[in-house]
């Protein structure tokens, strides 16, 4: 009997806090994924090769991957959102061309593989300076954080080239939410990079548009599509060269509030 009542307490005071806006959300789910990434790493002697890692190396253009977003709104106006996944992938290939990464020379139909472990995480704070009954828009500032390894190796030059990369970048942009009906909201957020200083030079641009659909008070299911494109150049003791990567795709997610 005190365990129904429990029960029972507990769902009306869900109900009542869902009736405002919820304090927190996450969501999980599945990213189909699309990506083109070109990449250069120098080395002592001089400039590397200009890789396409998916033509080139043979990593997949197309995957799905676990993704993990979510927000804590600590304030009336104040959020902090939040974003987690990796886009890692590893490949064999017979080169058809002579590739030159760091100081090791590859030469045409050597059999390289290669290990690419990218780990994203995004972290940004935003201020609600329009809100309206559960929409809103805001301003955010924040980080994209993209942690790479990368790994290149053939038996046929006995040796093994690794590189690690931790890309803290910072950006800027807008967030909002539209409830345009009592089940239905549709929500998006716009972010951008671009620095020249320090060891970074170059810029990012992150767009996501999604979809919810309530199915209760707490539970809802959404889709969304998610594009960036990172174009920046690394002076770093660890990897000197150019990244220019673009991934995007679909998002299927479920999504709860608490």
């Amino acid at each position: 009997m005190r365990a129904t009542w429990l029960f029972v307490l507990l769902m009306i005071t869900s109900t009542a806090i869902a009736k405002e806006d919820p304090r927190f959300s996450i969501s999980v789910g599945a990213f189909f994924t699309d990506r083109e990434s070109q990449t250069r790493v120098d080395g002592e002697s001089g400039r590397g090769t200009d890789i396409d890692l998916e033509d080139d190396l043979g990593l997949k253009k197309s995957d799905t991957v676990f993704r993990v977003d979510g927000y804590w709104r600590f304030a009336e106006k104040h959020r902090f959102d939040f974003s987690v996944f990796d886009l890692s992938r590893s490949s064999s290939k017979q080169i058809e061309r002579e590739i030159v990464w760091e100081d090791t020379t590859y030469p045409i139909s050597s059999t390289v593989n290669t290990d690419l472990d990218l780990s994203i995480y995004k972290a940004a704070y935003t201020w609600m300076f329009l809100k309206r009954d559960r929409s809103f828009l805001g301003a955010t500032v924040g980080l994209y954080v993209a942690d790479m390894k990368a790994t290149l190796s053939a038996s046929s030059v006995g040796s093994v080239e690794s590189n690690d990369l931790t890309a803290p970048l910072p950006v800027i942009g807008l967030r909002g939410e539209y409830r345009f009906a009592d089940r239905w909201a549709l929500r998006g957020s716009g972010e951008i990079f671009a620095v020249d200083y320090g060891d970074y030079e170059g810029s990012l641009y992150d767009v996501f548009v999604g979809l919810d659909f309530s199915l209760t008070e707490v539970i809802a299911i959404g889709v969304g599509i998610n594009a960036v494109e990172l174009d920046v150049a690394v002076s770093k003791r660890s990897f000197q060269g150019d990244l220019n990567w673009q991934y995007d795709g679909a998002l299927a997610y479920l999504k709860f509030y608490f």
